[in-house]
């Protein structure tokens, strides 16, 4: 007899506490005031979060799986975001900080490389993995880093290695960027060689969760920026001459070749489409554009969080345009937060008119913001002196991988100590070594402002009839 699979929908984003009370409440799966539904695998088997046929009607923005697929929005050149598996270590919003312990590190690397060495002299059989002390306060080994140490591969600190990356929405860190002490760099080294300028849109990776999220980046992205980033470039670089050097190799500078992340394909179709003016640029906005439309994301949310998206071309040519200018509108927006205007209706209560030096340090000093009560929302606790008040809903509506931006600003910017290494991570020092003691204060306020923006120009989207869509968009170029 072939068993029969039931289900009950508790709904989307309830805390323990509340799933508890559901379960309480109906007591077992014999109570027969408990709906259920008996569940039926589809072809692609799923159970529950079932996909929608015309997903797969729409173009990719990428295939890796298949290189030959030119029928994509970008070429297979986009990447996952950095994946340094050691974060602790290489990640630090002071500079100075971060400069002097990955030094250390360093350092401390190379001197087991020789201890390792000169064990292994009478024993080739010894792994690094079985001799060398893991101490979580010098380093933090991996893979690739024994088998370098058994491969007796030296390192040496490299100061330009020092960079600003994308550590979390709307929070950047110092980054030091090395191949060696970077587990997975990925693409990463072609999106962003050097001082190349280039934008990527990063967006959930498949198996992720929360619901489907984008964000542009114009620095390097890390991998948990959104969950398992996936990220697609306006340009990538080629290395113009021949010699293969490492990411950080002393010698002549690199000299290199952009080429252009969007197919040729995708602007050919545009182009009969829409025009001959459009160009690839538009049709990189259109993407980042559509992604944020409530009506995509909530049609297909089942398909984004199993497959990377795939987009239609729309019908309208007003449509298409419209998406291209929200989307150079919403890159703008997240691209340049630091320096958005603070919302108008928001009042900032214990700010001081020109606080200086160390008196200016301590007045926006943050240890870790929090609401007065969890259902209020409307005032944050900057810290002990300062508060805002007056913050709108809105501004919550903005949500960037399963929270609102807001909530990230004060997830981020407080101090923490990493359990394993002892080592603090104080986000003050960012504002301190940018000479800017308001710099977080400054942030939050400017994000309620994009935060809002976002919404609004998110409402403004054209509405798509994804059914009609689905019949027109993949047809071949004639």
């Amino acid at each position: 007899m072939k068993a029969k699979i039931y289900y009950h929908d508790i709904g989307d984003y309830l805390d323990r506490e509340e799933k508890l009370r559901i379960l309480k409440r109906f007591g077992s799966f014999a109570n027969p005031e408990m709906p259920l539904q008996e569940l039926q695998p589809n072809e692609h088997g799923d159970w529950i979060s079932v996909r929608n046929d015309a997903f797969e009607t729409f173009i990719p923005l990428g295939d890796k799986e298949d290189k030959t697929n030119k029928q994509t929005f970008f070429l297979p050149i986009y990447s996952n975001g950095l994946k340094t598996q050691r974060d602790a270590w290489v990640y630090d919003s002071a500079k100075s900080r971060l400069s002097q312990r990955v030094a250390e590190m360093i350092a401390y690397y190379n001197e087991q490389r020789e201890v390792f060495a000169e064990a292994a002299k009478g024993n080739k059989d010894l792994e690094a993995k079985d001799f060398l002390p893991f101490n979580a306060s010098k380093i933090s080994w991996t893979r690739a880093l024994l088998w370098d140490i058994e491969k007796q591969k030296a390192y040496s600190y490299m100061e330009k290695g020092i960079v600003t990356a994308y550590y979390r929405p709307f929070f950047k860190q110092c980054l030091y960027f090395d191949r060696g002490f970077n587990e997975m760099v990925y693409q990463i080294p072609k999106l962003f060689p050097s001082a190349q300028k280039n934008l990527v849109i990063c967006v959930s990776g498949v198996g992720v969760t929360k619901d489907f999220t984008a964000i542009i980046s114009n620095i390097i992205p890390d991998l948990e920026l959104i969950g398992k980033s996936q990220c697609f470039p306006l340009y990538y670089y080629e290395e113009s001459n021949a010699a293969q050097q490492g990411l950080f190799d002393s010698g002549a500078e690199q000299q290199y070749t952009r080429r252009d992340g969007i197919s040729d394909f995708i602007l050919a179709r545009a182009q009969k489409q829409y025009g001959k003016n459009v160009g690839k640029e538009d049709i990189f906005y259109y993407v980042y554009g559509f992604l944020h439309s409530p009506e995509y994301r909530q049609t297909f949310a089942a398909d984004l969080k199993k497959m990377l998206p795939r987009l239609p071309l729309v019908e309208n040519v007003k449509d298409f345009w419209a998406f291209s200018k929200a989307g150079r509108a919403l890159a703008d927006l997240h691209l340049n937060y630091e320096t958005a205007p603070h919302h108008p209706e928001v009042t900032v209560q214990g700010d001081a008119p020109s606080p200086s030096g160390r008196d200016g340090e301590g007045l926006y000093r943050v240890q870790k913001m929090r609401f007065p009560a969890k259902d209020r929302k409307d005032t944050i606790l900057y810290n002990n002196q300062i508060t805002i008040e007056n913050i709108p809903a809105k501004a919550y509506e903005y949500v960037v991988n399963g929270k609102s931006a807001l909530e990230w600003i004060m997830e981020r910017y407080q101090i923490t100590t990493h359990k394993d290494s002892d080592i603090t991570n104080d986000p003050n020092d960012w504002a301190l070594e940018h000479g800017k003691p308001r710099y977080i204060l400054d942030l939050l306020l400017s994000i309620i402002h994009v935060s809002c923006e976002t919404m609004d120009i998110v409402a403004g989207l054209p509405k798509v009839n994804f059914a009609s869509a689905a019949e027109t968009s993949c047809e071949s170029p004639a």
